[in-house]
């Protein structure tokens, strides 16, 4: 589930965290990842159930409005579009979802309902929903992209829905919106669901791949904080000393990691790591890091090649 960037993100916001506390027992550090990447895991599948929760929420309201006193036509004939949800209704029945809500202890009790009623109405009267209820194409494709399209266009703002997170967790809070994102990349590329489809692992199935992204993730910690100073140094040198001053604490961890990847990860090449930072810093850091980031790296790639500090193995890594 997680690509190489997603992992860097988890290492730049545990490095973060690990410099901003002052800690300095390495140890600390990789176990506060490791639980980080858990919790991300599990947010995962707070949100899946949510959007399940949703649909359950549709169906009593409909229940509700049948027993009114006073029914109106479309009380008794009401649009069971969205609570006929392929997507929705197959993962409310999928095994493996359900092994993991029960593990999670994930409940959406009288308590959380308003949170539940928040988001169900807010997509009651989007234009997303009212396109969608009275579209004509049905098939599992169409509930798929509904699903999908309200994810993209409104979770990022359910500030109540990231409440409720917070007092769950202090982590829930951080990777609320990373989360989103694999939400979003999982569904999209979702060709098929049936109840016995398992839901994606933390790591690659691959066990030879998830063993390396693994390993990657924990070096790349470890790595990074045995170069801190040296590369501190090596940055400051390279650039003006008010600059030096002014580089913000999420630049300086990337420019780092960064480095680290060009001088102690031969199978990556220099380009695919500037790639990634500056792509990182676009979401991390200020408007203008990208700028900053960018110039940086491109200087001391050149540099750190030419004082021989980087050696890439394999083809196609060599820089042309």
């Amino acid at each position: 589930m997680l690509n190489r960037r997603f992992l860097r993100i988890k290492v730049l916001q545990a490095l973060y965290a690990y410099i901003e506390s002052g800690e300095e027992n390495v140890s600390n550090g990789i176990k506060h990842l490791r639980e980080s990447i858990d919790k991300l895991y599990e947010l995962f599948i707070w949100q899946l159930s949510f959007l399940v929760e949703t649909k359950r929420f549709a169906e009593n309201k409909i229940t509700e409005n049948k027993h009114k006193y006073i029914p109106k036509y479309e009380d008794l004939h009401p649009n069971t579009k969205y609570v006929d949800n392929r997507l929705l209704n197959t993962l409310e029945n999928n095994e493996d979802f359900k092994k993991h809500e029960s593990a999670f202890k994930i409940s959406w009790g009288e308590n959380a309902q308003d949170v539940v009623k928040n988001y169900y109405n807010i997509m009651k009267d989007s234009p997303e929903y009212k396109k969608y209820m009275a579209d004509k194409v049905d098939n599992f494709q169409a509930d798929k992209k509904f699903i999908v399209t309200m994810i993209t266009n409104y979770f990022d703002d359910l500030d109540v829905l990231q409440d409720f997170y917070e007092d769950k967790s202090i982590y829930f809070c951080d990777d609320y919106h990373l989360v989103t994102s694999l939400l979003v990349d999982y569904l999209t590329k979702l060709k098929k669901f049936d109840v016995d489809t398992m839901l994606p692992t933390i790591y690659k199935s691959d066990t030879v791949e998830a063993n390396a992204d693994e390993k990657f993730i924990y070096d790349l910690f470890r790595d990074t904080i045995s170069h801190y100073e040296e590369f501190g140094k090596l940055i400051g040198d390279n650039t003006n000393n008010w600059e030096k001053e002014r580089i913000c604490l999420m630049d300086m961890i990337i420019l780092k990691m960064a480095l680290t990847e060009f001088v102690c990860f031969p199978e990556i090449p220099v380009k695919v790591t500037m790639n990634e930072y500056i792509e990182i810093s676009k979401y991390f850091s200020t408007p203008k890091s990208k700028i900053f980031v960018n110039g940086i790296l491109d200087k001391l790639a050149k540099k750190l090649t030419e004082a021989g500090k980087i050696d890439k193995k394999g083809l196609g890594l060599l820089e042309k």
